[in-house]
């Protein structure tokens, strides 16, 4: 995962464009997106940017949580839709991340790169236990299941 207590340049931040990163700021806060994937800069006071946001696969311009739900992969958007994640998915989000990092120069571990990296992993098969129905331990719901 990153340092997220890693502090950037403004200069850093600005260079992303010319690396064929899209980058939006508003009042202080930087969206870099690139392959359907994002993260999230926020300045400090110290005029310097920290990564608020870690690099995700983006869902209907939403940041969306990488979830194992133990026999599959799924995006969950903040207001609980469950979308399968694909395998071109995740390896947009290892191309983005791998390609954001090498520009910010931020090293890569060993660890980090076998493989992705899923932002929750709740699940339990034994009846009666928390995570014994996934989605509803998530909160998660599929497309045009009516909620």
């Amino acid at each position: 995962m990153w340092n997220v207590e890693e502090r950037f340049a403004p200069k850093a931040i600005e260079s992303l464009a010319a690396l064929g990163f899209a980058v939006g700021s508003t009042r202080g806060v930087v969206r870099v997106e690139k392959y359907g994937c994002g993260a999230e800069f926020r300045q400090g006071t110290d005029a310097k940017f920290q990564l608020t946001v870690l690099p995700t696969i983006m869902v209907k311009g939403q940041f969306a949580r990488l979830w194992d739900a133990g026999y599959q992969k799924f995006l969950l958007t903040d207001d609980g839709l469950k979308l399968p994640a694909l395998a071109s998915h995740l390896q947009n989000l290892r191309k983005f991340n791998e390609e954001l990092r090498t520009a910010l120069g931020v090293p890569t571990f060993y660890n980090e790169a076998l493989g992705s990296v899923s932002q929750v992993s709740v699940y339990d098969r034994v009846k009666g236990r928390v995570g014994d129905v996934p989605d509803e331990t998530v909160g998660a719901h599929s497309p045009g299941s009516g909620h």
